[in-house]
């Protein structure tokens, strides 16, 4: 588009002076033949024959004004320009138009039902709530979503679930406040600077949307345990031009409440964090993608009481292993990250190494690995630099569910299995494993059907000694 404006400025520049000419008589006008008129032979003509024409020809109207034309098309030109420049940040974010001078917003929600069925439980597990079977809504939330202000962007996330993550024992209690950020995009040096509540950025299963992880819940080592969860605090996102490589970095208060989302005391704690991944491989549109990642968590403890505790995977219910409180004033997490997509093949897996300094003295560590396969071909989504980074995105069916007999369509449908362990052997607290196993069935790219099969396995020194159990997970997940 640019090429054709450019030439026709051109154009006007070279055929303006020689419209200009002849009309007002210049000798050096050509005509239309490209030969020069002959003014002499001009003026041999009779002033009768001048005077008839003059009156049967046309009075000529004025010459276009060239510098006129020329601002115009220069004017419209620019505006093209800065169409195609906000066309470019809108493919940035997601296809939607970032406005210069005001915000961009778009409203979404999130519904997931799960039933959870302890199929098989050893009669030491106790607890209170027990293993027991439960039905819940758990997440159901509004979103609302900005960007604008050229280079701005904004998130907004509560809950409606009638509890708190668990600990609420039934009593209602007020929304929690999930996402409540704001960002600033593109500042030359920095990259993008984030200031709020938000995922600390540490760990490739904590910071990728549990919209967009396989199974119900993340892996044990990861899930509230050596991965914090959002934080209210400010970050720094960037990357390289080719995003093969990608850092960020981050400082938090430690532990706000997401339902009181205040807290009134001279020790408010900190965590600092750090996160570095790179890409060695990221081929054909990211069905070719080998991640791997490292990241450093340090948190002075806002009450000097630290603690690891876990359930088999699930929201509800008792907790298999507990460290108990662990009186330190500070811990270092260090973790490693892996994970590669061939095709429809995934598999992801990281391991944690947790320090405590400055009282009890101590480590605790885990891992996962998880292998997934999508038996309808396509292949999971990755994002080199997403919403918090390097990150796992939102799967997309080749062909979305279809029951019309024209056009009968399955979905897609994903395999997948997972290995998860903690450790707190060091502190005489046993430790915890267990095998996941189940199937996704996609509708589209915002619906899908879960289902887990979850078997834990504990060890002598664990809350309940060594125990067993066989869970059946059902999960119904869709948000817009």
């Amino acid at each position: 588009m640019r090429l054709v404006v450019t030439l026709v400025l051109f154009l006007l520049q070279v055929a303006c002076p020689a419209l200009d000419g002849i009309a007002h008589g210049d000798d050096t006008a050509t005509s239309g033949a490209g030969q020069p008129f002959n003014s002499v032979s001009a003026a041999s003509e009779s002033a009768a024959e001048r005077s008839g024409r003059a009156q049967l020809d046309p009075v000529p109207e004025s010459p276009p004004d060239a510098e006129k034309l020329l601002a115009d098309l220069q004017r419209r030109l620019a505006a093209l320009e800065q169409k195609q420049g906000t066309s470019a940040t809108a493919a940035a974010t997601g296809g939607r138009e970032v406005p210069l001078d005001r915000w961009n917003v778009k409203l979404g929600g999130h519904v997931q039902l799960d039933y959870i069925s302890w199929a098989a439980a050893d009669p030491a597990i106790g607890g209170s709530p027990g293993p027991q079977d439960y039905f819940e809504f758990r997440r159901l939330r509004l979103v609302a979503d900005g960007v604008g202000y050229e280079n701005c962007d904004f998130r907004l996330q509560m809950t409606l679930e009638s509890e708190t993550v668990g600990e609420s024992q039934g009593k209602s209690t007020s929304p929690d406040v999930k996402d409540a950020y704001f960002s600033v995009n593109d500042i030359p040096g920095l990259g993008r600077f984030r200031i709020g509540n938000f995922f600390v950025p540490f760990g490739l299963e904590q910071v990728t949307n549990d919209t967009n992880n396989g199974f119900l819940e993340r892996s044990i080592p990861t899930q509230g345990i050596f991965t914090p969860d959002r934080e209210i605090g400010v970050a720094l996102y960037n990357n390289t031009d080719d995003q093969s490589i990608s850092w960020a970095t981050g400082a938090f208060f430690d532990g706000i409440s997401d339902t009181l989302k205040e807290r009134i005391d001279d020790n408010q704690g900190l965590r600092l964090s750090g996160r570095l991944t790179w890409n060695p491989v990221f081929e054909d549109d990211g069905s070719k993608v080998l991640h791997t990642g490292i990241g450093l968590l340090y948190t002075e403890d806002q009450d000097n009481s630290i603690r690891f505790r876990t359930r088999p995977q699930i929201h509800e219910g008792p907790r298999l292993l507990d460290s108990g409180a662990l009186l330190a004033d500070a811990y270092t997490i260090v973790n490693l990250e892996l994970a590669a997509i061939t095709g429809p093949v995934t598999l992801q897996s990281e391991a944690y190494l947790a320090t405590l300094h400055g009282g009890q003295a101590g480590s605790a560590g885990g891992w996962y690995a998880h292998a997934s396969w999508f038996v309808t071909g396509e292949h999971r989504m990755y994002e080199r630099f997403g919403q918090h980074g390097s990150q796992f995105g939102r799967n997309k069916p080749a062909r979305n569910l279809s029951v019309r007999s024209a056009d009968l369509a399955p979905g897609a449908v994903e395999l997948k299995s997972r290995y998860s362990s903690l450790l707190l052997d060091q502190f005489d607290r046993g430790a915890y494993h267990d095998v996941t196993t189940g199937v996704n069935w996609y509708w589209n790219d915002s619906t899908r059907l879960m289902f887990d099969w979850i078997h834990p396995v504990t060890s002598d020194q664990a809350t309940f000694g060594a125990v067993t159990a066989d869970l059946l997970a059902l999960r119904f997940d869709f948000n817009w």
